[in-house]
């Protein structure tokens, strides 16, 4: 499957064909409604430019054998999303985790043999360490915590024009509970030398080519790697990391697009300057340093290095096309993290956006997990109906109603989540 971009005419139609774009362009919503057989209540509230999401539903793709329902977006690499309904686990399941990859899964990993695996943790540190899985579970305190993993092309589909990547929409992102040890703890033993700067990650996942060189070496700011949330995890979710997920041992680095939570990890080196390995320059995971029109050709010289993610939603449910009864609540529920690890509020609106209500947000169980959030909706009467959902992070910060920050390769997209409600 390709994994070229297309150029999407609207906001939200990348998944629409084009008989339902000349549809609406011709037609209207008035004839939308009539197509659906029921009126739409608060149809003049909808803003120009954004489609119904009824129509832009893509349905059919090809399912990914032993996961649940991911759709897979490319097979080599692979990469598969999850769809938004399957994601209302507070503690994401393994067979519901999004999967991205950047090369292919190492034999080991695939035979579940971890013997003789060493992590070499060297450069700018006092004592450079090589360690067992044996010697982290045994001479470093073990922690268990559940943080969310984002792709950090997650929403690239919903760009105006299209970038090329992965056309993810909403779920490549999930949170499952982590088990291993704090990376800081690791840091700190081999000692940290006061010209560090930078981490640099370095897994065994062979190249799509067959070469020997890296598929990816990524890293982050000392400050971030010294973060208490950040983990060198062997379990996923009480099992041993799965070999799509990075078997034996894989970073989890909440906050920051899930490219640093390397797989496969064989080499943490500490450096002196910011890390210069694969993806780590060009446009790879970077946004321009200055706001840019759509499609402007940004000189690779002004990039920047993606780092803290933006706040965001999810309505995990009901299913988007569910019917519900018009006079009576219905629950509407789904999760909101930000990559700060915090999230102030969760608001929704039916009436496409021009009326908003706060939901009801459970604290998070610790820092960068997603929080669970509910409302009640009661449509007023039978139609067609959207939720819209949006969070604020601790900041002020709010998720905007169309795409923000156009940049070269699609990434940070924190644009609203919606789903469609029939009322009946």
């Amino acid at each position: 499957m390709s994994d070229s971009a297309s150029s999407p005419e609207t906001e939200t139609e990348t998944a629409q064909s084009t008989p339902r774009r000349r549809f609406l362009r011709n037609s209207g919503l008035s004839a939308f409604g009539a197509m659906l057989g029921m009126s739409i209540p608060f149809e003049r509230n909808l803003p120009q430019g954004i489609i119904p999401v009824a129509l832009a539903q893509d349905t059919g793709q090809e399912l990914m054998s032993g996961k649940k329902g991911l759709i897979v977006l490319s097979d080599r690499p692979l990469n598969a999303e999850t769809p938004a309904h399957l994601l209302d686990d507070d503690v994401t399941p393994t067979d519901r985790m999004f999967v991205r990859m950047n090369g292919l899964v190492p034999q080991s990993a695939l035979d579940a043999d971890a013997e003789g695996w060493v992590l070499t943790v060297d450069g700018e540190v006092e004592k450079p360490l090589e360690l067992s899985l044996d010697d982290l579970k045994s001479q470093f305190e073990n922690v268990t915590l559940r943080l969310v993993v984002e792709c950090g092309g997650n929403g690239r589909a919903f760009f105006q024009p299209g970038t090329s990547g992965n056309q993810w929409t909403m779920g490549a992102v999930g949170c499952p509970e982590w088990t291993g040890v704090r990376l800081a703890d690791v840091l700190n033993a081999a000692g940290i030398k006061s010209s560090a700067v930078y981490t640099g990650h370095y897994g065994n996942d062979p190249h799509l080519s067959g070469e020997e060189k890296d598929t990816i070496s990524r890293g982050v700011p000392i400050a971030k790697a010294m973060e208490p949330e950040g983990i060198i995890a062997w379990a996923m979710n009480g099992e041993d990391v799965p070999a799509l997920h990075g078997f034996p041992l894989r970073l989890v680095i909440p906050g920051y697009p899930g490219s640093v939570s390397h797989k496969y990890l064989t080499r943490i080196w500490v450096r002196d300057q910011v890390h210069d390995g694969e993806k780590m320059g060009g446009y790879s995971y970077r946004m321009p340093a200055y706001p840019v029109a759509p499609g402007t050709e940004v000189p690779e010289e002004d990039m920047v290095i993606l780092e803290q993610m933006p706040v965001k939603s999810l309505i995990t449910f009901p299913e988007t096309g569910t019917e519900v009864a018009s006079g009576q609540p219905a629950e509407v529920r789904g999760h909101a993290w930000a990559g700060n690890g915090d999230v102030a509020k969760v608001e929704i609106s039916t009436d496409f956006g021009q009326t908003w209500q706060e939901a009801k947000l459970d604290p998070a169980p610790n820092r960068f997990a997603w929080q669970r959030w509910r409302a009640e909706v009661t449509p007023p009467q039978p139609g067609y109906y959207e939720v819209w959902a949006r969070a604020t992070d601790m900041n002020g910060v709010s998720q905007p109603p169309v795409s923000p920050g156009w940049n070269p390769r699609g990434y940070a997209n924190n644009i609203q989540h919606r789903i469609a409600l029939i009322a009946t």
